[in-house]
């Protein structure tokens, strides 16, 4: 795994590599031990919680739902501390787009390694995923980034959303029509089917959830999180900024439930007011993490996050290769049978201790890869 080694910055706001750990908890395992814990009750509120850890079948949107474009913002939300802070120290553009070119690479090669690309089962293989659009939607926006100002990028990213819009509901499919949302009739899964090679992962070969066209959305995911970034780097007082948040991802949210009512809230086809309402939530828990930890300095808590938060493509692709359960049942062979209903609950949570511990490992080393 290519990567860099060093030592955490100073200076760097802590409140960002929280959030990211948050977000990468719920992947790590959070998900699966939250899931077993309510398994242990019956009644509705744990119904109502567990259908939140669910992703919707079609249209609609659940905390699930939010997970990866979370992860995809807080990407956003760095570069303005990173590329921006470079370009106006007067770094080379060429060293940058390198940088830039190398890193999305890597990304998508280690994507296609999660998705067993070493098995040399070319017809079977599935060459999108979360890894690959990381890597396209980082490579776009990096280089609008390093060539437009603010102004523009928030041009790009409603641009991108409302033609998007227009595509979707204009071209027509092939014995289907124009503005067909369904499975079956929509253009972004067609356009999957026509050129996509490999196989797909959603309605039995119908598209890819991270497919072709609902990748170039998620690209806006992105620029929004830039805009953030940009936020917070201004010299604007703390309570202003928070406010800003506040304000911009309320707003986010009743523009994309609005717009939803005639483009549909749809994470597989990332419709454009998905992005705006997850954009909305996403904003939100940035001013929520951002007041408490970086303006209020209540830190402590957030410690847990901060650790997966520094590494989180190694904890993503460690998994897939890696069976921590393996090494947390050496701890919990003895007894795990005579624990009853929190049998489950018990394996999980040994599971995603020792993700942690690895991680922790790496921390403790200051050890942070970076794809």
């Amino acid at each position: 795994m290519s990567g860099k080694t060093g030592s955490l910055p100073s200076g760097r706001l802590v409140s960002i590599d929280a959030l990211r750990g948050f977000d990468m908890f719920w992947i790590t395992g959070g998900a699966y031990f939250i899931l077993s814990l309510l398994a242990l009750f019956d009644n509705p509120l744990s119904t109502i919680l567990i259908g939140q850890l669910r992703h919707t079948e079609w249209h609609g949107f659940t905390f699930w739902d939010l997970i990866f474009p979370l992860f995809l913002f807080i990407v956003g939300v760095s570069m303005p501390f990173s590329i921006s802070n470079r370009v106006e120290r007067g770094d080379s553009r060429r060293l940058l787009y390198r940088h830039v070119i190398k890193r999305a690479l890597t990304l998508f090669v280690l994507g296609l390694i999660y998705n067993d690309i070493l098995d040399l089962n070319f017809e079977n293989l599935r060459y999108t995923g979360v890894l690959q659009r990381i890597a396209v939607c980082y490579c776009i926006s990096a280089l609008i980034t390093i060539n437009t100002g603010i102004r523009t990028q928030a041009m790009t990213a409603g641009m991108i959303l409302i033609v998007y819009w227009i595509i979707m509901m204009v071209i027509p499919v092939p014995g289907q029509g124009p503005g067909i949302l369904t499975p079956e009739g929509n253009l972004s899964f067609y356009i999957d089917r026509l050129f996509l090679p490999g196989r797909f992962v959603v309605f039995e070969g119908l598209g890819d959830n991270e497919g072709i066209l609902s990748t170039i959305p998620a690209v806006s995911t992105t620029l929004l999180g830039v805009l953030c970034g940009h936020l917070l780097r201004t010299g604007e007082p703390d309570k202003k900024k928070v406010n800003w948040m506040i304000y911009s991802g309320a707003g986010s949210l009743v523009l994309g439930g609005l717009w939803g009512l005639v483009f549909p809230i749809n994470k597989l086809l990332w419709s454009s007011s998905y992005v705006l309402f997850a954009a909305g939530w996403s904003t939100l828990l940035m001013a929520l993490f951002y007041w408490v930890i970086d303006v209020k300095g209540m830190k402590k808590w957030a410690f847990p996050f901060v650790v997966i938060g520094l590494n989180p493509i190694t904890i993503y692709v460690a998994q897939s290769l890696f069976n921590f359960g393996l090494i947390a049942n050496i701890f919990i062979n003895g007894f795990i049978e005579h624990t009853g209903d929190f049998e489950q609950l018990i394996r999980v949570f040994s599971s995603l201790s020792i993700k942690w511990l690895f991680l922790y490992f790496l921390y403790r080393q200051r050890i942070f890869l970076k794809a």
